[in-house]
């Protein structure tokens, strides 16, 4: 929630059913009472943020955390759609991957990622990393408003 409690909308974009898990987890244990939105896939994000077909509904998203390595469409991809759409451009990124290669680090920021952060492989570890995730883009930052 932000500092005037007040909750986001965030969009997990991952395939891993078990990280979707640890992210859920990670939420209810931090008692973060933001909205998870979940697409699992490259183009389930294009049609959430584009409000298409089942996801016509769908809220725009105050931070989106993008895994890299998507079907259909990659990661890279979604990023380079989010961040060359004037109304998309604004939202902040995450990248949250299991990557830890130079080059996807690079490719992220060139695409304007606004973070890129590696998934711990240990549970409370990844939980502490989504917590502060979190507290850096709700609470310390401010975000657009919609």
């Amino acid at each position: 929630m932000t500092p005037t409690g007040k909750p986001i909308d965030v969009l997990l974009v991952e395939d891993d059913p078990g990280d979707e898990l640890m992210t859920r987890e990670a939420f209810e244990d931090n008692k973060i009472g933001n909205s998870l939105h979940v697409a699992r896939d490259g183009e389930e994000a294009l049609d959430f943020l584009y409000r298409r077909g089942a996801h016509a509904d769908a809220p725009k998203p105050d931070l989106i955390l993008l895994d890299l390595n998507l079907p259909k469409y990659d990661g890279r991809q979604v990023l380079e759609r989010i961040k060359s759409d004037p109304d998309l451009a604004p939202i902040p990124v995450v990248v949250l991957t299991t990557s830890s290669a130079e080059e996807d680090i690079l490719r992220s920021y060139r695409l304007h990622a606004n973070a890129y952060v590696t998934k711990p492989v240990d549970l409370d570890q990844f939980i502490k990393a989504v917590k502060q995730i979190d507290e850096f883009f709700v609470q310390v930052v401010r975000l657009p408003t919609r």
